[in-house]
């Protein structure tokens, strides 16, 4: 499957994904308001065998399918912290 990421310039570590570029009919507008102005960042092809640094690749993609879309959440401040000593 196909991922098209954007990231939101309002909300920190929030990242959007769907399925067609510049396709966002499936987002609600709350969430849209919510996140936004977003920005493109990179396409990458999506399988249940890709390893993704903070989700499980089988539940994004069930998600996706479910909602038309993947909304990923910043990490928790002990984990972004943990994160910055690594820099």
């Amino acid at each position: 499957m196909n991922c098209f990421v954007y990231r939101s310039q309002k909300k920190s570590g929030m990242y959007l994904y769907l399925t067609e570029k510049d396709n966002f009919s499936e987002v609600p507008d709350t969430l849209i308001k919510l996140l936004g102005e977003l920005t493109f960042s990179f396409e990458f092809d999506l399988s249940e065998d890709r390893k993704l640094v903070r989700e499980e690749s089988k539940e994004v993609i069930r998600i996706i399918q479910e909602n038309g879309y993947f909304l990923q959440m910043p990490p928790p401040k002990s984990e972004a912290m943990d994160m910055s000593r690594l820099n």
